[in-house]
């Protein structure tokens, strides 16, 4: 870059940093794309191990579960770059049976910011990131509707034309902010911002249901979705009998006192 006293956008663009000028200099925001690594504070979820598979995850046990402890998930080689992945394509699962195999964080969350890659490697791979077990950014291969890729899934518009294709790594950076309850009753729906492979797709979306009834997740067979409870939940990342890889996989807990989850 020359010494023009100019910041180069396209650097930025590339590096995947937010930024802002304030006063004295710049204050960096937070970095989203692929091979972002996890800041301080945030805890590793997946770093390609089996070890770190099996101590931070577990299946979900829903309605529908028909696996048995190990997870059946395989780590094997990344098909891009150094290092290794986990295969979604859990043989419980064939045929799109979601909620068999379906593997969950042993812990729980309520507000965070979270991090995941993902790799489709065949037309048509089926997977999805769930937030708190409950709402799913959907990972679908093809699909530009409220049901598909990068969607909150039946509530916004698919931003398909960031997905990067089958082969390559594309990435989820999520802030996600838990639904608020007073005197035991909803009032204030959760809410979600996503980046997709860098680029922000939905800001502040309020979440108004959990879709796809009581084998998706946590409270889908509660009053058709729409009666959430006051509990945390874990990070799940769904089975659909389809070859679906992940990797850096991260998340930092928050406390969002405003409903804004901007960034």
């Amino acid at each position: 870059m020359k010494n023009s006293g100019k910041i180069s956008q396209l650097s930025f663009a590339t590096l995947g940093v937010l930024f802002l000028v304030s006063g004295t200099g710049f204050i960096v925001g937070e970095e989203t794309g692929v091979g972002v690594k996890a800041p301080q504070k945030a805890e590793v979820l997946f770093d390609g191990s089996r070890k770190m598979l099996d101590e931070k995850w577990t299946y979900w046990e829903g309605p529908r579960f028909s696996s048995e402890l190990p997870i059946k998930w395989i780590v094997q080689d990344d098909p891009v770059d150094d290092g290794k992945v986990v295969n979604s394509n859990d043989p419980a699962a064939l045929g799109g049976k979601y909620g068999t195999a379906d593997i969950v964080t042993k812990k729980k969350y309520r507000d965070f910011r979270l991090h995941v890659e993902f790799l489709i490697p065949k037309k048509g791979g089926n997977s999805g990131v769930y937030l708190q077990n409950r709402y799913e950014i959907q990972i679908l291969d093809g699909d530009t509707t409220r049901h598909g890729m990068a969607t909150v899934i039946n509530e916004t518009e698919s931003p398909y034309e960031v997905y990067r294709g089958i082969g390559r790594w594309n990435a989820y950076d999520i802030k996600f902010r838990a639904a608020r309850f007073k005197n035991g009753k909803l009032s204030e729906k959760p809410m979600v911002t996503v980046y997709f492979n860098g680029k922000k797709v939905h800001k502040n979306v309020k979440i108004n249901q959990v879709w796809g009834g009581k084998n998706s997740g946590l409270d889908g067979g509660n009053d058709g979705g729409k009666g959430i409870t006051d509990t945390p939940g874990g990070i799940k990342l769904q089975a659909e009998g389809h070859d679906v890889y992940y990797r850096n996989i991260w998340i930092k807990e928050l406390d969002l006192e405003k409903p804004d989850t901007d960034f």
